[in-house]
């Protein structure tokens, strides 16, 4: 894939430099840039066509069984709901991004075995303040007369503090804020690592540079694994393939339609008049790291079966898009690893979100800033995330990783 031309940076040493400037780097750079340490930022391709940023669907929600989770996304609700006046001061003379947040929230579709696991999770959801409610499938099909709901022992439904953004409005505010508080992006790629004493003390570029840093951040998304190598470690991380479709639909969808989740993992969401819909990656992984062609059996074969099942009014639909992304998949236990390496004791992971990364960007850059600034979470305490799990084979425990 074409690469833009690179450039070298202004500086030989750097008190931060974070790997990857997408959302999760561009987050921490953001968050960074208030400290007044020297941070820079290396992005090897800035024009984000294939990160995933660009290629997600773009949704947050707060369905998680972790209480831990739900505290993130909460925060990144926050984020994006005041994201235009946060981002004010640094769009002068123009309008800070608006995100367009629609609050349509999810519903997740719940097999009848699974009612009880259902609802246990929509009463944490709502004792940290989520608006979730679990609808038996009568009052399902009451709110949602359209929804086949004849297999199903019901759905949870967030009411609100749920939907789907603007995720590359996002990314282009966390970045000019960053640059603007004096974070220095490049347009290049580290090629290496330099190791002295158990720590990274060099950083290798393309265009022949070697830049000292004091903390290294892998903000690398999908690639996380070939930094880390660079430095000697091992992540459980690699892209994996998801695929996407926008549809027309012969038969509208009356009403706030939600995005639903379907008990094959199969989504739907509306985009504007059109459709939004995916599935969760299964066995197309891991991928090479520049492997994006479509498959598109993918809706033939799994997906419309799926949809048509759960909404009969999808009986003729005509797909007018489609792109591949990449999740950045944690093989162990899809959740993210946040924290620095106990034994490479500058290098800081911040990877593996496998699809949660840019929804949970906003909390997660603040949680990374927080450790190199204090040497603590001062926020969100996001220390089950810590890197030591991976070799101990310790998952975090999360059921709701669709």
């Amino acid at each position: 894939m074409p690469i833009p031309p690179y450039s070298a940076p202004k500086r030989r040493s750097y008190d931060v430099v974070v790997v990857g400037g997408a959302a999760v780097g561009s987050s921490t750079a953001y968050w960074l840039g208030r400290s007044g340490l020297s941070v820079l930022v290396v992005e090897r391709d800035s024009t984000y066509e294939f990160s995933s940023t660009a290629l997600s669907t773009s949704a947050i929600r707060q369905q998680y069984s972790n209480p831990i989770n739900v505290k993130i996304s909460q925060f990144g609700v926050e984020v994006i709901r005041s994201f235009a006046e946060r981002m004010a001061p640094y769009f002068p003379g123009e309008a800070a991004p608006d995100l367009g947040f629609k609050e349509h929230g999810y519903l997740y579709c719940c097999s009848p075995e699974g009612v009880e696991a259902a609802k246990a999770r929509v009463e944490m959801q709502r004792e940290l303040g989520a608006e979730t409610v679990f609808l038996e499938p009568g009052a399902l099909k009451d709110r949602f007369p359209w929804l086949n709901v004849e297999d199903l022992g019901g759905g949870s439904w967030g009411a609100g503090a749920e939907g789907w953004f603007d995720s590359m409005g996002l990314l282009t505010g966390f970045r000019r804020a960053a640059r603007a508080m004096g974070v220095e992006y490049v347009d290049n790629r580290v090629t290496g690592l330099v190791l002295a004493n158990g720590r990274v003390t060099g950083v290798r570029l393309e265009t022949g540079e070697e830049i000292a840093c004091g903390v290294l951040v892998n903000a690398a998304g999908p690639r996380a694994q070939q930094v880390a190598a660079m430095a000697g470690l091992t992540i459980p991380v690699a892209p994996f393939k998801r695929y996407s479709f926008v549809f027309a639909s012969a038969n509208p969808i009356p009403g706030r339609m939600p995005n639903v989740i379907d008990l094959s993992g199969t989504f739907v969401r509306p985009e504007g008049p059109l459709f939004l819909t995916g599935n969760t990656p299964g066995d197309d992984g891991p991928a090479d790291y520049e492997d994006f062609s479509p498959r598109d059996q993918e809706f033939d074969e799994v997906i419309w079966p799926a949809l048509y099942h759960r909404i009969p009014d999808f009986d003729a639909l005509k797909v007018v898009n489609r792109w591949t992304g990449h999740y950045e998949m944690n093989m162990l236990d899809h959740n993210g690893i946040v924290g620095f390496h106990p034994e490479v004791t500058n290098f800081m992971f911040a990877n593996g979100f496998s699809g949660h990364g840019l929804q949970q960007s906003p909390a997660t850059g603040r949680a990374v800033a927080e450790l190199i600034v204090h040497g603590r979470f001062q926020t969100l305490d996001l220390s089950p995330f810590a890197y030591d799990r991976i070799p101990a084979g310790k998952p975090f425990l999360e059921e709701a990783v669709i």
